[in-house]
């Protein structure tokens, strides 16, 4: 495959540029609606688009400084299932106000004592006539506490082995039972959140393809989330790129410590290996392929690249890196501006580097190689499926 971007005369290019003129400000609605939001996607949610075109998409959008609507786990992994086995009804509700940001939404799977076994969850679901009653608990669920809907799994059948009996549903996260309670971080932040279901009902029309599959579905959300968490910003698709720590170091000169050009190169090089892999899997899903081990691959690569995007900002800080300053000490300390929205960098290389933006990254990058399955359960993906390694042995 040709990775070199096509000339700017291109007509996938110029299409794009004549839709921002005539466009040149526009709604989470019109961009979902032009196929830009998901140009992968088939029609009428996007243009099925090939890996070639959907980078000409997004490098036409990045210079006109357009940003489609921020919604993650509802654009990345609760959209591609609902795309794959919803009924048309799902589809037709759904999918559109998803792209366009219209509608948050987060996921329903990890469980206290479920850990990285996520099939061991003991949330149940009953039928009972149009409606399912669900009780459980679900942790570490992101923006639960902004989210309009979820996507949940749950036990349906108690005696079925644990990775069958298992439903998904779509679950709105104002039904009477639901408590959401947030996590605070040392960040200082609250990102994720404890959410605890009494009694709930949902209706059983909310049921994501066959009851008791919800374990094939849940393979496929998690392995388009870990496409999802791989792509963009070095922070789960959001924040800075590789890319732009590394520009900022070049604009202050150059660098003579050994050790920190050794770190400056890595990033780099991580930075290139993960947009070739990202091509490959977009490639696999262009063909019909759901993301296989190489989305496994992917994330492993993404996640301990954050963390070491992370780590170069703030050994290039030095030993400002022990002070955090927000607000008016930024403003003194150094005329910090607010984050770019683009790239979560500010303007200039010394007050970019010098962001509090960058101490809150640093804090929260030990979560990247945990959320959406740990570096070991990745690791244990890529033994098992790619290297043809045993399984590891069941624990007594």
């Amino acid at each position: 495959m040709d990775f070199q971007l096509p000339a700017e005369d291109d007509p996938r290019r110029v299409a794009v540029r004549e839709w921002l003129i005539a466009n040149p400000t526009p709604t989470g609605r019109q961009l979902a609606e032009a196929g830009y939001v998901a140009p992968h996607w088939p029609a009428p949610w996007g243009l099925s688009a090939d890996p070639v075109h959907q980078l000409i998409i997004d490098d036409e959008l990045r210079r006109a400084k357009v940003r489609r609507p921020n919604n993650p786990i509802g654009i990345g992994w609760a959209g591609p299932t609902i795309a794959y086995a919803g009924s048309d009804e799902q589809k037709s509700r759904y999918l559109m106000p998803l792209l366009a940001g219209e509608e948050f939404w987060c996921q329903l799977f990890s469980e206290p004592e479920a850990g990285s076994d996520l099939a061991s969850l003991r949330t149940s679901a009953v039928r009972d006539g149009d409606e399912w009653i669900v009780n459980g608990q679900k942790i570490w669920t992101s923006g639960a506490q902004f989210a309009k809907y979820g996507i949940l799994i749950a036990r349906t059948n108690p005696s079925a082995p644990k990775h069958q009996g298992i439903s998904y549903f779509v679950c709105p996260m104002n039904l009477p039972g639901i408590e959401i309670r947030p996590i605070t971080e040392m960040t200082g932040g609250q990102t994720f959140n404890e959410v605890f279901f009494t009694d709930v009902r949902i209706p059983a029309a909310n049921l994501v393809g066959e009851v008791n599959d919800g374990w094939r579905l849940a393979k496929v959300t998690l392995g388009n989330e870990r496409v999802s968490l791989s792509t963009g910003g070095v922070l789960w698709g959001n924040g800075p790129t590789g890319l732009d720590v590394v520009d900022l170091i070049r604009t202050t000169g150059p660098v003579t410590d050994p050790h920190l050009r050794q770190q400056i190169a890595t990033v780099y090089t991580e930075h290139k290996i993960l947009d070739l892999i990202r091509l490959r899997t977009l490639s696999a899903r262009l063909q019909g392929r759901q993301p296989g081990p190489e989305a496994s691959i992917r994330k492993l690569l993404a996640d301990e690249h954050g963390q070491h995007v992370m780590a170069l900002a703030r050994d290039c800080i030095g030993a400002w890196a022990l002070l955090r300053r927000t607000g008016a000490d930024s403003e003194a300390s150094g005329g910090i501006g607010a984050l770019d929205e683009g790239t979560g960098v500010a303007g200039s290389a010394t007050s970019g580097l010098m962001h509090s933006g960058w101490y809150d990254g640093f804090m929260f990058a030990p979560a990247l190689t945990i959320g959406g399955g740990t570096w070991a359960v990745q690791r244990n993906i890529i033994g098992e499926r790619v290297l043809g390694l045993p399984a590891e042995p069941a624990m007594n």
